[in-house]
């Protein structure tokens, strides 16, 4: 697949040389808690990384990206791509922390939406969330989704059950 890109940041298929600053912000566990996918060690990174598919836009897979910043070439996120089926996708984005509330998130997923949609020609893209978490609430609404559901108590999660709301957007709502 070809980069994407946007003004501030490159985004490319994870890599095992990647580990390690993958582990650096997934490891955080306060930051991160909101995730599905905390590691405890460098290990389970590297697991992570070699279940990535070799091949963008195969249906039923996880596709991980890594968020490259342009000005200083530093990896300082990733984003996941769940090819639900031929035509929508699920989107999921972890940052490191000290990259939160710069308008990093907004501006890779928009240009990654826009890829999918334009490129890819798929007709809706969604976003599933705990509803605890605002910040990433507040980011799909600035990306224009919208809320479709509410599922209560539908994920077990490191033991407990949390609630899961989807927000979704169509490629004929996208700006």
């Amino acid at each position: 697949m070809n980069m994407i890109e946007s003004k501030r940041t490159l985004l490319r298929p994870i890599a095992a040389s990647d580990k390690e600053a993958v582990f650096s912000y997934r490891s955080d566990a306060e930051t991160n808690k909101y995730q599905g996918f905390v590691p405890k060690n460098i290990d389970e990174v590297a697991d992570f990384i070699a279940r990535n598919p070799t091949e963008f836009n195969q249906a039923d897979t996880w596709f991980q990206l890594v968020i490259i910043d342009r000005e200083s070439d530093c990896l300082i996120g990733d984003i996941g791509i769940h090819f639900i089926d031929e035509y929508q996708v699920e989107i999921g984005c972890t940052l490191a922390k000290q990259f939160h509330g710069k308008g990093y998130a907004t501006e890779t997923l928009h240009a990654v939406i826009d890829h999918l949609f334009m490129q890819q020609n798929k007709h809706r893209v969604i976003g599933s969330i705990d509803p605890l978490n605002t910040s990433s609430i507040g980011l799909l609404e600035r990306l224009g989704f919208r809320k479709e559901a509410h599922f209560k108590q539908s994920l077990l999660i490191d033991g407990e059950w949390v609630d899961d709301i989807v927000y979704a957007i169509l490629k004929s709502e996208w700006k």
